[in-house]
């Protein structure tokens, strides 16, 4: 393998990376916040998909204002799913929840169906991110770049809030002990109504970059990737911010890689995610970074 392939099999490494790093903050929030699993953030990426893709082909809106639309909209939608779907239960037994967030996440897919139809649609993507560069004799979409680019902005846009504002002290209060947050006049269900809608925010973002670089929407899209990125958060250390990254960008490497190195087994690429799960919960049961903590009841 030449070094120019080397480094174009590493630059889509790093911008597949960056989508997975970007839904498993997500996972990852929810589950520091309430210890919950929400299962319906893959179906959250595949609304935010379709929301952008129908402002620019039927409103047609421009691709920055249809992102920024879904993006409202699915933070609102996000805030919405937790009050409608999880809050009622917050105290009840543990399963409860879980079995509410596996109905809502068939329920999103079953609606998405219904409303935007099976057939898979074409994304039209900007000539902007569609733009080709070239580096020597490696040729590169403007999206490959972008995409990690973004991330990071994001990403350390997230970490300020979480470390340096009230509310993001609030977050951490309410992920350390929820009851004693509450006697500390922490407004928990507002926290947890942030928390969501900044998730959702960030599936939605996930979406739309991922329709733009695999420009193809179907109702179902949000399965397989949610999937892998709630993996990838738990390789990381589920409830680490900086662990979903991990997780993120090692999901990506190994994906892109192996499809590089062993073409033979490409057919087997999202098998390896699996493997690669079982591996590190055998050696490191909490995850890369993450650390031991008490089980809440």
């Amino acid at each position: 393998m030449t070094i120019s392939l080397l480094f174009q099999h590493i630059v889509n490494a790093l911008s597949l990376g960056s989508l997975y790093a970007l839904i498993a903050i997500g996972y990852t929030m929810v589950y520091g916040i309430l210890r919950l699993i929400n299962f319906a953030h893959g179906d959250v990426f595949m609304l935010g998909a379709y929301v952008a893709f129908y402002g620019m082909t039927i409103v047609a809106l421009p691709w920055w204002a249809a992102l920024l639309v879904s993006i409202v909209f699915t933070a609102l939608f996000g805030i919405g799913l937790e009050r409608a779907a999880y809050r009622p239960l917050r105290d009840s037994p543990r399963i409860s929840i879980m079995i509410s967030a596996i109905g809502a996440s068939f329920l999103l897919e079953s609606l998405g169906v219904l409303i935007f139809g099976g057939r898979p649609k074409g994304v039209p993507v900007p000539d902007m991110l569609s733009k080709v560069i070239h580096l020597g004799s490696v040729s590169i979409i403007m999206i490959s770049l972008i995409i990690p680019l973004f991330t990071f902005v994001l990403l350390s846009v997230l970490v300020w809030i979480v470390n340096k504002t009230k509310t993001g002290m609030a977050m951490r209060a309410v992920s350390t002990d929820i009851e004693a947050a509450r006697l500390m006049a922490v407004n928990v269900n507002k926290i947890v109504s942030f928390t969501f809608g900044i998730g959702s925010l960030l599936a939605a973002l996930g979406g739309i970059m991922w329709s733009f670089k695999y420009p193809q929407l179907n109702p179902l899209m949000g399965v397989m990737p949610g999937l892998k990125c709630f993996i990838a958060a738990v390789i990381g250390g589920i409830g680490s911010i900086g662990g979903a990254v991990l997780g993120g960008f090692l999901m990506g490497f190994i994906e892109i890689m192996t499809v590089a190195f062993l073409p033979t087994l490409s057919g087997y690429r999202d098998a390896f995610a699996f493997v690669l799960l079982i591996v590190v919960l055998l050696v490191k049961p909490t995850g890369l970074l993450g650390k031991r903590q008490a089980e809440k009841v």
